[in-house]
């Protein structure tokens, strides 16, 4: 029987998720890492040291949530971790009086309503592991002190994402399974940016601790730099 951890990174070909990918692989986890576009997976999970496999996964689309899940199933009858890391940042140009209605519905089915049905499809493997956790990535533009109108859809896609968690814990914490949204800080990624100031090593940290180590009973709270935050 294989008692390694297992843990399930989405969006994890680049940016954030492969530095989550390659610290929780460093940390011992068998890593499964997704991304919707099979060939830049593939090419990812090759690269990183360790146990690292790719599934492929587009979190927007229903179906192949569901088809991820029956892969997955062939491979593991549990999941320990789950990160929720894919995401998009699409308001360039807009604000919260020009945002269109397509472009708020696209954002929502990416960073909100993907990580609460990757959720539903993966919670009978999280429900066979010993004190499973889920880690959602979110936003300090996902905090009530944090929203801007010049950032609209990203930020009421964190905020709504924010909400879910605390839901997820209320529905979850019973079970046995941990939820808990964290910010990464603004972060050298392609989506950050190079002016970001924290470094990407940085930015996966606290999502690895959460993970990995930090307490089970700080679920359905949300952490930055390993400290709790204000929602």
């Amino acid at each position: 029987m294989n008692t390694r951890k297992i843990a399930l990174v989405t969006g994890g070909n680049r940016g954030i998720g492969k530095e989550i990918v390659r610290q929780l692989a460093a940390k011992g986890f068998r890593v499964v890492l997704t991304a919707r576009d099979p060939k830049a997976g593939a090419k990812t999970a090759s690269t990183v040291k360790g146990d690292v496999e790719f599934l492929a996964l587009d979190v927007a689309d229903d179906q192949s949530i569901v088809q991820a899940a029956e892969d997955f199933g062939k491979r593991s009858d549990r999941l320990d971790v789950l990160v929720n890391n894919a995401g998009i940042y699409p308001d360039e140009g807009f604000n919260i009086l020009t945002v269109p209605r397509e472009l708020l519905v696209k954002t929502f089915q990416s960073n909100t309503f993907g990580a609460i049905r990757v959720i539903q499809a993966f919670l009978p493997f999280l429900s066979r592991a010993d004190q499973a956790r889920i880690v959602n990535l979110s936003s300090g533009y996902g905090e009530l002190g944090g929203l801007s109108s010049g950032v609209p859809s990203y930020c009421l896609s964190k905020l709504t994402l924010n909400g879910a968690t605390i839901m997820l814990d209320q529905a979850l914490r019973n079970g046995g399974i941990a939820v808990n949204s964290v910010c990464p800080g603004w972060v050298r990624t392609d989506m950050g940016g190079p002016n970001a100031p924290t470094p990407v090593e940085d930015g996966a940290d606290t999502a690895v601790w959460l993970a990995a180590e930090a307490p089970h009973s700080f679920s359905g709270k949300f952490f930055r730099q390993r400290r709790e935050i204000s929602w």
